[in-house]
């Protein structure tokens, strides 16, 4: 038996200090084929320290063997040592028979420093070097994958697929191919894919995305099922509690939906957008208290939020508490970027108590930006009438009758304005 056998046995009993003489004895006297696999073995066991020692040593018997400098960069970066890492890829020239190993070592240390663009430089390199290689479809198909360009990623897994290469390091492609469907939006080629996943390969992720995207191919039984199944094992999962909400509401189940988003708010307290779901569902079952609460205890988390400040303003024009609305807009619009839509907003105010001069003044600067929104165009048209703008009464009318030509009240109100 070798020293390099001896090793492994011993670590296999969990012998580590006897293992760690005979590793010794190893490098001295084994063969540098023998030492080589067990550094490939210690390194797959997770013992990198080792490792590394024999491919060190293994470098000094042979400094023209650029694999070990790739097998030294890989535990460099595993060990947070970028820099060292990069010193050993930049000894390997193009010409060297392991430049194809050091692009994709390269590009996974520079896609965990966030260089995505640096990484994918890499990878397309050695893609044009080694296209038919599935190991490097799979590295860039991954990188697409994790920066959510999921177009550039469905081709690659598709390619993958169609060789017969379902799983790649533990990667079930099917999955991925589904996912990135799904996320593309592309519901129905992500649904055929993803009930192909036999139910042990299923994560929370997948069979998030499975319900998801039964959701928005409108089965809504299917979905709540499988979305209340992921709530029972993990329901922790706060991904789940919007989309849940989301199957509740479309089948008119205000309450359940309700319910859903508070459990959600249980699990996730910092989800805004569980607060500003809350607050539209509770308004449609006329609970504007319970909205009110749900607006303001989100406002106390992120004041400048904008969404939350144009949902609670809103809220309060519904209500025609006019006088809280402007300051509430006032108090915003002081610290903060301008958002044209509250301009129109705290205009409904002003125009609401009366006080044309300020309303105007807010129509006029809402329309700069909402020039295009017919919600608008069309409540600034019978505003301006009201003020007594005819011109920019009937501007607003003119705009709005290009996208809606069949407003019965809009086409009065533009005759009406012509004579």
């Amino acid at each position: 038996m070798t020293f390099a056998e001896k090793t492994l046995d011993l670590i296999s009993k969990g012998q580590i200090d006897e293992a760690h003489k005979e590793f010794g004895w190893s490098l001295r006297k084994d063969s540098d084929d023998m030492v080589y696999s067990l550094a490939e073995e210690l390194y797959s066991l997770g013992f990198t320290k080792w490792a590394k020692r024999a491919y060190e040593k293994l470098l000094e018997r042979h400094p023209d063997a650029d694999e070990f400098r790739t097998s030294l960069a890989d535990i460099a970066i595993g060990e947070g040592n970028d820099d060292e890492a990069l010193n050993y890829l930049a000894q390997i020239k193009s010409d060297s028979d392991a430049y194809l190993e050091s692009l994709l070592v390269a590009a996974d240390l520079y896609q965990t420093q966030g260089m995505f663009d640096v990484s994918e430089q890499k990878l397309l390199r050695a893609y044009e070097l080694a296209p038919d290689e599935p190991v490097i479809q799979f590295a860039l198909a991954e990188l697409y994958f994790d920066i959510k360009e999921y177009q550039k990623a469905i081709r690659l897994y598709l390619g993958l697929i169609k060789q017969g290469v379902t799983e790649l390091s533990r990667v079930n492609l099917v999955q991925r191919l589904g996912i990135s469907y799904a996320e593309s939006g592309k519901f129905e080629q992500a649904l055929g894919y993803l009930e192909q996943i036999h139910d042990e390969d299923m994560d929370d992720d997948t069979r998030f995305q499975l319900a998801f995207t039964k959701l928005k191919l409108g089965q809504y039984d299917e979905a709540i099922k499988e979305l209340n199944d992921l709530k029972e094992t993990s329901s922790d999962y706060a991904t789940l509690y919007p989309a849940l909400a989301e199957a509740y509401e479309q089948q008119g189940k205000l309450n359940d939906a309700l319910i859903t988003l508070q459990e959600g708010m249980g699990v996730d307290e910092f989800n805004l957008q569980l607060y500003v779901k809350a607050a539209e569902i509770a308004q449609k079952l006329g609970k504007d208290d319970q909205a009110e609460r749900y607006l303001t205890t989100a406002l106390q988390q992120d004041p400048d939020n904008p969404t939350l400040v144009s949902s609670l303003s809103r809220l309060f024009v519904a209500q025609r508490r006019h006088e809280e609305n402007i300051k509430l807009l006032n108090d915003y619009l002081q610290n903060n970027e301008v958002d044209p839509s509250f301009y129109w907003l705290r205009g409904q105010s002003y125009a609401a108590l009366e006080d044309y001069a300020h309303a105007i003044d807010d129509y006029r600067a809402a329309l700069k930006d909402l020039g295009d929104s017919d919600d608008f165009l069309r409540d600034a048209a019978q505003f301006f009438r009201m003020a007594g703008l005819r011109d920019l009464a009937l501007d607003c009318v003119n705009r709005y009758l290009v996208h809606e030509p069949n407003d019965g009240e809009m086409v009065e109100l533009q005759e009406e304005l012509m004579d």
